[in-house]
C-alpha cells in the first residue's frame, strides 16, 4: 500500500494542485494512503478540511510529505532541493520539462527516484485519459482567446445595432493541435470570424468542422509529424513557405493565437518582426509557445509588449489562471495514471509496459530516456 504525497507547489504564480480532494478520496477508498501538505490546494479553492474529509492525512510542511511519500505527485518539476528530499527508491509523477529543468532530472536520478514525466505519456488510445499535456493545452487554448478578446480594440461578434453594423473580429490560429482547436472553438463561440493554419493537411477537416477557414499553403515534401503524433522540426525552406502563407493573411487579422511547438525543442518562428508590422494597429498576438522561445520573433516570455501598435502577449502558464478546472483535469490524469500503475493497491503493473516505459525518464540512479539524457547532457 504505497503512500502518495502531495506537496504544495512552490513555482512562482503556480496555483494548481496535483491531486484534488475527490481523487484523493478515491485513492483512499482503493486502500492507498494519501498525505497532503497543508495549504496545497488553497490557491485552487480546495480547502484542507476537504482533504481530511476525503480521508487524506495533512502534513505541516513539504519535508513531512517527502519523508513519508513513496509516490510524490506534483504539477511543476521539483526543484533540485525537493528532488534531493524524496525517499530513495520513491516514484515521482508530474511534468518534468527536461529542456529547461535538466538539473532537476539529474537530481531525481541521483536520488534513485523513478520519475515519470506526464508530458511523455505516449499518445495512444489507451493513454488518452492520462494525457495531461492535452488537458492543459485545452485550458491554454481557451484562455488565450479570452486574453485576445480583452486586448484588441474591437468586439469579437458581428453586431447589428441602431448605430450601424459592427463587423466581427478576424482571428487567425496558428497550429491545430489540442490548444489550437480549443482556441478555434472558443473564438467561434464568441462570434469571431476564424481562420486556422497548420502544415498538416490532415487536420483541415477538423478545422472546418469547427466552422473555421483552413489556410492552405504550398507544401514542400517533408514529414510534418512524428510517429508519436508531435510536430516535427522543419527545414528552412518549409518554414519560409509557412511564413509566406501566414503573412498573406496578417493585414486583415485582428488577433493571432500561436500554438505551434516542436516537442523538446525551440518553437519555430512563424511570425517575424517584419510580419508583425503588416498587422492593423490595435491588433494582438497571444503566443502560447512563449516558454519554448515563442512563435513570434518579438515575443518575450511572461511579458506583454507593443510593437507599432500591435500588442504581443508572451503567454505563460495559462492553466494556472483557471486553477479550479485546470486542477480537476490534471488530477484526473494523475489519478488515471496511478490506477494504471496499481490496478490493485498492493499489486503494481509491470513497469515495462508501453505507457510506463514511454513516460519514464529516470530509474535506478540513471536517466533512462536516451533523448532526454542527451538533452540534459547538452544543457
Amino acid at each position: 500500500m504505497p503512500v502518495i504525497g502531495v506537496p504544495r507547489e512552490t513555482f512562482p504564480g503556480e496555483t494548481r494542485v496535483a491531486l484534488i480532494p475527490q481523487h484523493a478520496g478515491q485513492l483512499v477508498r482503493d486502500t492507498h494512503a494519501v498525505v497532503v501538505q497543508r495549504g496545497a490546494g488553497h490557491a485552487a479553492s480546495f480547502a484542507d478540511d476537504q482533504y481530511e474529509a476525503a480521508g487524506a492525512t495533512l502534513a505541516s510542511d513539504a519535508d513531512a510529505v517527502f519523508e513519508q511519500a513513496e509516490i510524490v505527485v506534483k504539477v511543476r518539476p521539483p526543484a533540485e532541493d525537493e528532488a534531493a528530499k524524496m525517499k530513495r527508491g520513491a516514484i515521482y509523477l508530474g511534468f518534468l520539462s527536461p529542456a529547461t529543468h535538466g538539473a532537476s532530472v539529474r537530481s531525481l536520478a541521483q536520488q534513485g527516484v523513478t520519475a515519470y514525466a506526464l508530458e511523455y505519456v505516449p499518445r495512444i488510445s489507451r493513454a488518452q485519459s492520462m494525457d495531461a499535456l492535452s488537458s492543459m493545452a485545452t485550458v491554454a487554448g481557451y484562455r488565450a482567446v479570452l486574453i485576445a478578446a480583452s486586448a484588441i480594440g474591437k468586439m469579437f461578434p458581428l453586431l447589428i445595432t441602431a448605430a450601424g453594423t459592427v463587423p466581427p473580429a478576424t482571428v487567425l490560429v496558428l497550429g491545430a493541435g489540442v490548444a489550437g482547436l480549443q482556441a478555434i472553438a472558443t473564438a467561434k463561440r464568441l462570434g469571431a470570424k476564424v481562420e486556422a493554419f497548420d502544415p498538416r493537411p490532415a487536420v483541415a477537416e477538423q478545422v472546418r468542422s469547427l466552422g473555421a477557414t483552413f489556410v492552405e499553403m504550398e507544401l514542400p515534401k517533408e514529414d510534418v509529424e512524428t510517429a508519436g503524433g508531435y510536430a516535427r522540426e522543419q527545414s528552412a525552406e518549409f518554414l519560409r513557405k509557412e511564413q509566406e502563407a501566414i503573412g498573406a493573411r496578417l493585414p486583415k487579422v485582428h488577433a493571432v493565437i500561436t500554438t505551434a511547438q516542436v516537442f523538446g525543442q525551440r518553437a519555430p518562428i512563424l511570425v517575424t518582426a517584419e510580419m508583425v508590422s503588416r498587422m492593423p494597429s490595435g491588433s494582438v498576438i497571444v503566443d502560447l509557445a512563449s516558454e519554448s522561445g515563442g512563435n513570434c520573433e518579438l515575443t518575450r516570455p511572461g511579458a506583454t509588449i507593443e510593437h507599432r501598435g500591435v500588442t504581443i502577449v508572451g503567454a505563460s502558464n495559462l492553466p494556472a489562471s483557471v486553477p479550479i478546472d485546470a486542477s480537476q483535469m490534471y488530477s484526473r490524469n494523475v489519478y488515471n495514471l496511478l490506477k494504471h500503475m496499481y490496478p490493485k493497491a498492493d499489486a503494481p503493473i509491470d513497469s515495462d509496459e508501453e505507457i510506463l516505459r514511454g513516460a519514464r525518464l529516470t530509474r535506478d540512479g540513471a536517466i533512462v530516456n536516451e533523448a532526454v539524457r542527451a538533452l540534459v547532457e547538452r544543457g
